[in-house]
């Protein structure tokens, strides 16, 4: 009976997350306490278990459970996640993208260009082919790309919502970088188009998926080809890929 629970319960954790990686002793434990029909509470009382909490740690990110926790049903993912999963795309395109911290738009409303220079110190932005902003405006999230061949700035929204404002504030922002990083060619001729006709969102929760997947998808050069019903799936595959610390292929 013990055995047949434990395989039972291990296939509805690797159905829920598509992963063992996040599963821990305690987990199991804790399982077996609530589901065996004997009291196993004074043999486990009298067992002294030492687990750390799980993390999962990529460059100067950190990940608990809690933040992967965003990534389950309709939960609205939170900066950790979109951040570190910018990072996993920023190292499978070789650096050849730049993804921009999801706090850097509200930095950059805040305090202008001045407050958020420092920033891209080391990075030449104007050598990547493809720049991803994340865009959190009060409890939604959109994307602002920048093509640097075409000096193009492209608006994508899971809900249609246009936020003109968010692209003119990245203008102003790669027009001063320019200056300051002495790029005459990119100082002027910049466009913005709003793209349409792309995956949109039929609930509220999904805004932040949506986006990571924007980023993925462009970041790779495929199609946007997914739609709502992915999205569970999807959620299921960012997961495994946080705790792989890599994109799947």
């Amino acid at each position: 009976m013990t055995t047949f629970s434990v395989l039972e319960f291990l296939e509805s954790f690797y159905i829920k997350y598509g992963s063992f990686i996040p599963l821990s002793e305690s987990d199991v434990r804790e399982h077996l306490k609530k589901e065996s029909k004997c009291d196993l509470s004074n043999r486990l009382a009298q067992t002294q278990f030492d687990f750390t909490c799980f993390m999962v740690t990529y460059n100067k990110h950190t990940l608990r459970l809690e933040d992967l926790g965003t990534l389950e049903e309709q939960n609205w993912l939170n900066d950790q996640i979109i951040n570190m999963y910018g990072e996993l795309i920023m190292e499978a395109t070789e650096h050849k993208v730049h993804f921009f911290n999801s706090f850097f738009h509200k930095q950059l409303v805040a305090k202008g260009y001045d407050g958020v220079k420092r920033w891209t110190k080391k990075v030449d932005l104007f050598s990547k082919w493809l720049l991803l902003i994340p865009i959190h405006l009060e409890i939604h999230w959109s994307l602002v790309t920048v093509t640097m061949a075409t000096k193009t700035i492209s608006y994508y929204d899971s809900q249609g919502i246009v936020f003109r404002h968010t692209t003119d504030n990245i203008m102003k922002y790669l027009q001063s970088e320019a200056r300051e990083k002495k790029q005459t060619a990119f100082q002027k001729g910049w466009k913005i188009t709003i793209i349409k006709g792309i995956p949109q969102q039929k609930n509220d929760s999904d805004c932040g998926v949506f986006v990571l997947e924007y980023c993925r998808c462009l970041s790779v050069k495929q199609p946007l080809l997914f739609s709502q019903d992915d999205m569970p799936r999807i959620r299921k595959r960012i997961y495994k890929e946080l705790c792989d610390r890599r994109l799947n292929d």
